[in-house]
């Protein structure tokens, strides 16, 4: 992935979490969790921790979108 573009799968990734649909793991490589499943992609769950799209909210477990991660999902790309 790119430094400044996002793959569909990491999207997709994003949209969820937007939707309230994801929990993440709060430790150095923070695991993402959809639906009570474990993300099948979490080398990309990774990259966009660490990259600031997704952070563990305040209550130690719901990842939440930061202003990067908004911002990615508002952009949208013309075909």
């Amino acid at each position: 992935m790119a430094e400044d573009e996002l793959s569909h799968r990491a999207l997709a990734m994003l949209r969820a979490v937007a939707e309230g649909r994801a929990v993440m793991t709060s430790s150095c490589e923070p695991d993402l969790f959809i639906d009570g499943v474990p993300c099948c992609d979490q080398m990309t769950a990774h990259t966009l921790a660490h990259r600031g799209y997704l952070a563990v909210g305040a209550d130690g477990r719901t990842a939440e979108l930061t202003p990067a991660g908004r911002s990615a999902l508002s952009v949208t790309v013309a075909a």
